[in-house]
């Protein structure tokens, strides 16, 4: 049995056939089809019956199907994995410095002490911009991320960095999807003096991660974000590609 089997549900034709597995949230308030999967016949018509106004992520087969049927992008990313063992993290990367005026700080904060970088830090140009209210941003999308409610609970080997004053100017979080040490968002106050900052992070959250005992994280990240130039930087390799849809 694989990560998430004994999770999935199930979508049946109208011969009551299996057409499609997955595992069901709740993406930006829609109902969610997360990891979909085709195990019979086309399940093209079924979704448009039956999963009206539902986010499906899966293959991108399937999501340009779906598109043809009328079904809009929601987003088009990619899955990245990292091997903690055998490729473990240069020792140098848990001494990794920081800017000047800024320190290294877990992440055991409220969401609202971390929202204005993070806000910041996806823009309208951003390919994850969130397009709510900063206040629709904070309620539906950073607080219940921090508290376990979307991937997992809170790894420890997540990290902030702070300034004198204590303010938070970037962060990497990751959560435990299922048993899965998972990237959840990365982020950083915008402009040329905090350039990098994000990948010293990333190299010091990996080092924990892997001294604590972590074999392996994975992460997605948008087709659009040059991150992902950077994410194969540190070791991450790309091991699918998905389109997210929503079915009219």
């Amino acid at each position: 049995m694989t990560l998430h089997d004994e999770q999935r549900q199930t979508l049946t034709g109208t011969d009551g056939l299996p057409v499609l597995t997955y595992i069901q949230g709740t993406r930006d308030g829609y109902p969610w089809a997360d990891l979909a999967e085709v195990v019979g016949p086309d399940p093209v018509p079924s979704i448009l019956t039956r999963m009206s106004g539902w986010a499906v992520s899966g293959s991108v087969e399937l999501g340009d199907q779906l598109i043809r049927h009328g079904a809009s992008i929601m987003r088009h990313a990619h899955s990245m994995h990292r091997d903690l063992i055998s490729d473990t993290p240069p020792p140098e990367w848990s001494n990794v410095s920081l800017p000047d005026g800024l320190h290294f700080a877990p992440c055991a904060r409220q969401a609202h002490h971390l929202f204005p970088a993070w806000r910041a830090a996806f823009s309208p140009e951003h390919p994850d911009h969130y397009d709510g209210s900063d206040e629709q941003a904070l309620d539906t999308q950073l607080t219940p991320l921090l508290a376990g409610q979307v991937l997992g609970s809170v790894m420890s080997c997540s990290t902030l960095a702070v300034d004198e004053t204590d303010r938070v100017i970037a962060g990497v979080i990751v959560t435990n999807r299922d048993g899965l040490p998972w990237i959840a968002t990365v982020f950083r106050q915008p402009g040329p003096c905090y350039a990098g900052l994000g990948a010293a992070l990333l190299r010091r959250m990996l080092a924990d991660a892997a001294a604590s005992g972590l074999t392996e994280i994975e992460l997605v990240v948008s087709d659009a974000n040059p991150a992902r130039h950077l994410y194969e930087k540190l070791g991450f390799q790309l091991t699918s590609t998905s389109l997210t849809v929503l079915v009219p």
